[in-house]
């Protein structure tokens, strides 16, 4: 468990690498920030949930400031700190 109790934020969670990113940080101890457009940032977290690590789920456009900084607040308002940032969403 490297990353125990380290608070990740993975952007373009919902699928593909996102996803991968999100499941393996959770599997090595970290409270995880799900977030994507697509919709999918729930499951995603539910199934981390299932592991029995922390995770939650936030529906953000990383290409709109205002949702960058929701999406700040609601991890700190989760889970008191960010430690990491994985910026995987693709914006086209």
């Amino acid at each position: 468990m490297r990353l125990k109790d380290r608070v990740a934020i993975i952007t373009g969670a919902g699928q593909g690498i996102g996803k991968e990113i999100a499941l393996a940080f959770a599997k090595e101890g970290a409270k995880v920030v799900v977030t994507d457009i697509t919709g999918k940032e729930k499951e995603v977290a539910e199934e981390i949930k299932k592991m029995g690590r922390e995770a939650i789920a936030l529906r953000v456009d990383v290409s709109k400031m205002e949702d960058a900084k929701r999406m700040a607040e609601e991890a700190l308002k989760a889970f008191g700190r960010i430690d990491i940032l994985v910026n995987n969403a693709g914006i086209y």
